[in-house]
């Protein structure tokens, strides 16, 4: 007797792990390229603190609010497809059928197959096939705009707290190599958990985000060392 067995894919990640990296990538290069260009401008350790704090707490609040507000775009777009496709459903049933049994042949379905089986999904929740075979709207890719904006937030102030604890605990005259060596670090580190989450090359994918964190570090760097202001 054949036995059972549950699969588990990548795709029912895609809702939340998107803003997880994203949030927890931008929390540490945000704030590490702000501690290197203040740092770098011979700014007192204090300030450097302070200017990484409000660098968390303001970047923390502009993700949630990004977040929840591109996200709740795509939610309003989601039901207004939805409701316009109820609405064929119940002017135009039967031309809907055709449509979805359409859909099914395009997939190489035999027509009669195609037909039979577009019959039985409508006759179950006829919204929701079309929702998922015609608008490509389903379970793992519907739009979540708290989840998304609570999720950035948080992952955010987490990849900002390391560069933020570096300097506390970092020597004066050490704290801008160690705040940059930390971050270089920190962003291997998302590189790698993000393309292992996601099913992608973890070597490339650490290169990639240490590539742009070193880049963003050093214009940072630069523009502060240059002017010696805040950046």
């Amino acid at each position: 007797m054949p036995r059972s067995h549950s699969e588990r894919h990548l795709m029912a990640r895609v809702g939340w792990l998107r803003a997880a990296v994203l949030g927890a990538n931008d929390g540490l290069l945000s704030t590490a390229s702000l501690i290197v260009g203040v740092a770098a401008a011979e700014a007192s350790k204090g300030a450097v603190l302070v200017s990484g704090v409000a660098g968390l707490v303001a970047g923390a609040m502009s993700m949630a609010a990004g977040e929840y507000v591109s996200v709740s775009s795509q939610s309003d777009t989601e039901k207004a497809d939805l409701a316009r496709e109820a609405a064929e459903l119940a002017a135009a049933p039967a031309a809907e059928l055709d449509e979805l049994a359409g859909i099914y042949v395009a997939r190489g379905v035999q027509p009669d197959t195609a037909r039979a089986v577009a019959q039985q999904l409508m006759a179950h929740d006829s919204l929701g096939a079309h929702a998922r075979d015609e608008l490509g709207i389903s379970g793992f890719t519907t739009a979540r705009p708290v989840q998304a904006a609570l999720t950035s937030a948080a992952t955010f102030a987490t990849g900002a707290a390391l560069p933020l604890a570096t300097v506390a605990i970092a020597p004066d005259n050490v704290l801008l190599a160690a705040v940059a060596a930390s971050a270089f670090v920190g962003l291997g580190a998302l590189g790698a958990m993000g393309a292992r989450a996601g099913g992608a090359n973890v070597p490339r994918s650490m290169i990639r985000v240490v590539f742009w964190g070193v880049l963003a570090m050093a214009v940072t760097a630069g523009i502060g060392r240059l002017f010696g202001t805040v950046v």
